[in-house]
């Protein structure tokens, strides 16, 4: 599904991602773990398209095609999703709006209010969220818990391919990492790829990866099953270091 050769990427002409090789096949959850600064976030962003940062060498591969020059918009059609980490509100944009516009876009179906409002409400039922939450304004005045969970209710709705959560569990106390871990697991295929990145082994405990890698200085110095995550969580990254 995913395919990560050599990826080398820099921001303001500092390198930050120093040869990446990482492959996902459908159905596998890979998990990156890494101590601040080692350009775990960067990989998300980069995997994403984000114009911010500029590839210098390595390539992205998603189902066989190139994608390495492909803008965010394409990939998103293609079907990859980046759960952010520091959601942005956009004030006077409701919820079931902005996922009526991005599903129509992806897609190239033009949905009707009714049928989108339909498709929204199957999926707050799934995640457990209140009725009225897809009529708010995008994130405004929303705690950090609930800007998550609007972020696994795109997942949910627009239903990629391809799901990078970028430090999902970033701010969240037990309640809401449990709601978030748990919403991401039900959402869980045999045909779909994720990617998580975080710092921690608590998320695991509900999204339960295959392989477990740890990032260091913009590259995987190692890799494993969810052992490799108890093992970070009891000891620390101090002997990567």
């Amino acid at each position: 599904m995913l395919e990560i050769k050599n990826l080398h990427a820099e921001v303001d002409g500092t390198e930050i991602l120093k040869g990446v090789d990482l492959k996902i096949d459908p159905g596998e959850v890979h998990a990156i773990m890494g101590p601040n600064g080692s350009g775990k976030s960067t990989l998300a962003n980069v995997v994403m398209g984000n114009p911010v940062y500029e590839i210098t060498d390595g390539s992205v591969i998603f189902e066989g095609e190139d994608i390495t020059e492909e803008p965010v918009d394409n990939r998103a059609k293609l079907g990859m999703f980046l759960a952010f980490q520091y959601p942005e509100s956009i004030p006077g944009v409701t919820i079931v709006n902005m996922l009526k516009t991005a599903l129509t876009n992806i897609e190239e179906t033009e949905y009707t209010t009714l049928e989108l409002r339909l498709k929204v409400a199957e999926a707050m039922e799934q995640l457990g969220l209140s009725a009225d939450f897809a009529d708010r304004y995008l994130n405004e005045g929303f705690s950090g818990g609930e800007r998550k969970r609007n972020e696994i209710l795109q997942l949910a709705v627009l239903n990629p391919k391809l799901a990078v959560l970028d430090e999902t569990d970033s701010g969240l106390d037990v309640d809401g990492l449990k709601v978030v871990g748990e919403g991401v697991s039900k959402l869980k295929t045999a045909d779909k790829g994720y990617l998580v990145v975080t710092h921690y082994q608590r998320l695991l405990e509900y999204i339960k990866p295959d392989f477990v890698h740890v990032f260091v200085d913009g590259a995987i110095v190692e890799s494993g099953g969810v052992e490799l995550s108890e093992k970070l969580e009891k000891e620390g990254y101090e002997s990567y270091l």
